[in-house]
């Protein structure tokens, strides 16, 4: 994995489903490995309640050393996008390292009011794919996804990551199968692969499976699933 692709704003952002906030917040626990000796905060602004946000993933961030910065209304009923107040002045710090969990539309809307600070600031934007889920199954429909989450936060994605799964099903033959799948997604949305997602405890074979179909060099990100079911 390339990680200079982690910047001390790193943003992640997907279609609904496609599995990012389990990316976000294993990538602000990798975060703390990169940035040895800066504080690392996950912010949420995935503010569609029914789902898995970062903010239910509070526990375990902290056990890691992870400052949660969670919206007001998080764990409630009321869906606001908001930024958590802390996490405006961490724009631009140089200081510090913040992995933000984006959400869908409204998230995006809530961070591209913040649009020219990040802008000077610098950031890497992830954009999380996963070839089962529907509706961007197909690299097409996943590069014009991306297109939909640029358009509303004003800012443009930096790297790709494939997050192709099917949670506690997943096999490593589905990671290996579905390599392809995310490099071709990578190809029409003109982004870097930063990795391939794969959970040890879930299909602990993957790294044997991608290289017996030629995929050894391909980057793998492990992860532990901190969620209750994945996407």
């Amino acid at each position: 994995m390339d990680t200079g692709l982690i910047r001390n704003l790193s943003v992640v952002a997907g279609h609904y489903g496609a599995g990012k906030t389990n990316f976000a917040v294993n990538l602000a626990i990798y975060a703390k490995t990169v940035f040895p000796g800066l504080p690392v905060h996950a912010a949420d602004l995935d503010i569609v309640n029914p789902y898995f946000r970062t903010a239910d993933a509070a526990p375990l961030l902290r056990e890691h050393g992870i400052d949660p910065l969670i919206p007001e209304f998080a764990n409630t009923n009321v869906d606001i996008p908001s930024l958590p107040p802390r996490m405006r002045g961490l724009i631009g710090s140089k200081d510090d390292v913040t992995i933000v969990d984006l959400g869908g539309d409204d998230g995006s809307v809530a961070l591209g009011m913040y649009r020219e600070a990040i802008l000077e600031a610098g950031y890497s934007l992830f954009y999380v794919v996963n070839r089962f889920r529907p509706l961007i199954a197909d690299p097409e429909d996943a590069a014009l996804c991306m297109l939909e989450i640029e358009r509303a936060c004003g800012l443009r994605c930096t790297a790709l990551v494939n997050n192709s799964n099917l949670g506690a099903e997943t096999t490593g033959a589905d990671i290996a199968e579905s390599a392809e799948y995310g490099r071709e997604c990578a190809r029409r949305c003109g982004l870097p692969l930063f990795c391939h997602v794969w959970c040890p405890a879930i299909a602990p074979d993957a790294p044997q499976r991608m290289a017996e179909a030629g995929y050894a060099d391909e980057p793998l990100f492990p992860i532990v699933n901190a969620t209750k079911r994945l996407f």
